[in-house]
């Protein structure tokens, strides 16, 4: 057990006085509060969104990286430019043109991941008190960033289909009718996380066509647009917009999320702003790693890499679509993803999923409750399941178990009724209407 002094030997209460209101925002993912649970090798994680790199081809990257250090060891282990190595700016175009962007390589800033993309561009938009648009549910770690930096969230609702554009047009009228100013709309429109929903075709344009006409900047994230299980991807939101859209971009879910690198595409203007804050958060990305990845993208056949981790996440797919199908109750409901890495499981009306899980820990499986994905409390009703990681017979116990637990707190709430259930444990503090995106 770990052991903090009393109050009277520290001066926490002090360093409390002196920080930043924003960091009032700044608390816990429930993601990662799982991972030391979820970590276990008993415990069957559904949880955790990590990509399974186990089919990468280790070989290969450590040849890379052994003649990376000798070819160019000094430029690699070396401070670098903090828009990011141009030969790898060249080949995130070709990365981006497979979804039909065309862009040039100077309108790149290459970033620590997409996640500190995504707090770049706050970082360079938003004042406290600014509105942000998200998907209902939406990124965790997004909302995190947003709520650093004491911006409100406005979910938009979403269906199997993705966002619906009249939900959006009615959020921005009432954001406007309340005196606020909406900064930018945050999507991830390919397989979403959590929902695992696809954005369709013709809800981009229009979509696009009320960002136009309301002046309203997209925030479009992909980091899993290339997984798609059966098809090749539809357009990205910026193949049609290139003035509107900053497109975000990573090779964590399809090389390595350990090299922690991504990038941001935008506009010229906003590209100036997004260098100079990246300077003053790390003075550039590491070169490193961006010089690693240029190597394996140049040396290997990294489109045949990606086809094959779409097969083996086609395969955990279906192993999770069969298992939920064999096990769960009739109550429940799910999506089928297209592609990505997650599942949104609505629970049987009453259940809270937030409430369940320490039940479900118990029996060695691991989710993520809904209400992680809402800024505003909601999404008690429902919960995450990842199938990118654990083998497919793993995943199929991991439902078992699953719906043992769900059962189980089926029966206490006939058996305590609603209200005394809630009395009986802990229970989330909203009662959220339901979110079904099957």
């Amino acid at each position: 057990m770990i052991e903090f002094p009393s109050a009277d030997s520290t001066r926490l209460d002090s360093y409390v006085d002196r920080y930043a209101a924003r960091t009032h925002g700044m608390t816990a993912s429930e993601i990662r509060a799982l991972f030391a649970v979820a970590s276990r090798p008993e415990v069957v994680s559904l949880a955790g969104g990590m990509p399974n790199i186990s089919g990468l081809p280790l070989d290969v990257v450590g040849s890379a990286i052994s003649n990376l250090l000798q070819a160019k060891g000094e430029v690699a282990l070396q401070y670098g430019s903090g828009q990011g190595d141009p030969v790898l700016r060249e080949q995130i175009c070709a990365v981006m043109r497979l979804e039909g962007i065309e862009a040039h390589p100077d309108d790149l800033v290459v970033t620590v991941g997409s996640q500190q993309a995504v707090d770049l561009v706050t970082r360079i938009f938003c004042d406290p008190g600014d509105v942000v648009l998200c998907e209902a549910p939406s990124y965790v770690g997004a909302l995190g960033v947003f709520k650093a930096f004491q911006c409100e969230v406005v979910h938009v609702a979403m269906d199997a289909h993705g966002l619906v554009p009249e939900h959006l047009r009615e959020a921005i009228a009432a954001v406007k009718a309340a005196g606020k100013r909406i900064k930018f709309l945050y999507t991830i429109p390919n397989f979403h996380n959590p929902a695992g929903v696809t954005l369709s075709a013709a809800r981009r344009a229009e979509v696009l066509d009320i960002a136009r006409a309301e002046d309203i900047l997209i925030l479009e994230d992909n980091p899993y647009g290339l997984l798609g299980f059966d098809s090749d991807p539809l357009p990205a939101l910026r193949a049609h917009e290139a003035e509107g859209v900053i497109y975000l971009g990573s090779f964590s879910k399809t090389f390595s999320p350990g090299m922690r690198v991504g990038w941001a595409l935008a506009p010229h203007a906003v590209r100036e702003k997004l260098v100079l804050a990246q300077e003053a958060a790390t003075l550039c990305p590491p070169s490193f790693s961006q010089m690693a990845i240029s190597t394996y993208l140049h040396q290997h056949d990294w489109q045949g890499q990606i086809k094959q981790m779409r097969e083996m996440y086609r395969e955990r797919r279906d192993a999770m679509m069969t298992a939920l199908a064999d096990f769960m109750p009739a109550s429940c409901s799910w999506n089928r993803p297209e592609g990505g890495f997650f599942v949104w499981l609505t629970l049987p009306p009453g259940i809270d999923g937030k409430a369940m899980l320490p039940r479900a820990v118990t029996a060695r499986v691991a989710y993520v409750p809904g209400t992680a994905f809402f800024a505003d409390g909601f999404g008690s009703n429902a919960i995450r399941l990842s199938f990118c990681y654990p083998p497919p017979e793993r995943i199929r116990e991991g439902v078992r178990r699953l719906a043992g637990v769900l059962e189980a707190e089926m029966e206490l709430r006939t058996t305590f009724g609603a209200t005394s259930l809630s009395s009986h444990r802990a229970r989330s503090e909203y009662d959220a209407p339901s979110t079904d995106l099957s």
